[in-house]
C-alpha cells in the first residue's frame, strides 16, 4: 500500500515510518467510513498507552508512592490531555470520515482525535512491538511531564474539594451539566459544582463534561480556600 502525502507527513511527525502502511491507514479511519476503522487498534493503543505513561512516571517521580503515580497518570491519559497531542500532531487533516460525519466537525471532535491518537499508537505496537510504541509515547508525554511539577499533577481538583469537604464534616459536592453551546464538534459544557452544605453553586466551562466538572472544583475550592473556615472537630453525643 502506498500512502497518501498526508499520511508521509504523519509518519515524520509521529517520527515512526511504518513497514505495514496499511495500520495506520486504518489508525485514521473512522467507523463512519467503513468496516476497517480503528476501534481494535485504539483498544490495544490504550493498553499499550497506560502501560507506557506508568513507565515513564515510574522512572520521573521515583520517590511517589501508587496513589500519586496514579492519579498522575489518570491526568495524563485523559481525553483532554490525548486530544490536544493528537492536534499538535494535525491528525484532523488525516482523519478518514463518512461525508455525513465529515460534514458535522467529526475531525475536530475532541472524543474521536483521542481514539484516533490510542489507534496510532496500538498501530505503532503491532508493526514493531513495545519499544517502537513507548518511544512514540515517551516523544509525547515526556514534555509535558518535564513541564509540570508533582504538585500540578498530584491531586486533581474534584479530590481535592472532597476532601477539603470531608476534613470538615461536610457532604461531598454535587455536579450538573448547567448548559452547552457550540457546534456538536466544539461544543463547550458548562458545568455547576454545587456545595450544598454552604449553599454554594460555582460554574466550570471544558471542552468535555469532565474537564468542565474539574474547572468548577477548581474555581469552588479557591473559593473556600479564601474563606479559611476552621474544619470542625467532632461532638460529643448526649
Amino acid at each position: 500500500m502506498v500512502l497518501s502525502e498526508s499520511l508521509k507527513a504523519l509518519q515524520t511527525r509521529i517520527g515512526y515510518e511504518f513497514a505495514n502502511p496499511a495500520l495506520l491507514v486504518r489508525a485514521v479511519t473512522h467507523k463512519s467510513f467503513g468496516s476497517d476503522h480503528y476501534e481494535r487498534l485504539e483498544f490495544l493503543g490504550d493498553s499499550v498507552l497506560n502501560l507506557g505513561v506508568s513507565d515513564l512516571l515510574y522512572a520521573h517521580f521515583d520517590r511517589c508512592d501508587e496513589g500519586v503515580l496514579t492519579r498522575v497518570r489518570a491526568h495524563l491519559v485523559r481525553q483532554d490531555m490525548l486530544h490536544k497531542l493528537a492536534l499538535s500532531l494535525a491528525l484532523p487533516a488525516v482523519m478518514r470520515l463518512s461525508d455525513g460525519e465529515a460534514k458535522g466537525g467529526g475531525a475536530q471532535r475532541p472524543s474521536i482525535l483521542a481514539d484516533a491518537l490510542e489507534a496510532v499508537i496500538g498501530a505503532v505496537y503491532l508493526d514493531s512491538g513495545f519499544e517502537a510504541a513507548q518511544k512514540l509515547v515517551l516523544s509525547l508525554f515526556e514534555p509535558v511531564v518535564a513541564q509540570t511539577t508533582l504538585d500540578g499533577w498530584s491531586k486533581d481538583a474534584k479530590t481535592a474539594l472532597q476532601e477539603w469537604l470531608q476534613a470538615r464534616k461536610m457532604a461531598v459536592p454535587s455536579y450538573r451539566i448547567a448548559s452547552t453551546r457550540g457546534k456538536a464538534h466544539e461544543q463547550v459544557f458548562v458545568v455547576a459544582c454545587d456545595v450544598p452544605a454552604l449553599n454554594m453553586s460555582v460554574l466550570g466551562e471544558g471542552l468535555s463534561r469532565r474537564a468542565a466538572e474539574q474547572v468548577a472544583a477548581k474555581l469552588a475550592l479557591e473559593q473556600l480556600e479564601q474563606q479559611s473556615p476552621t474544619p470542625q472537630t467532632k461532638s460529643s453525643k448526649n
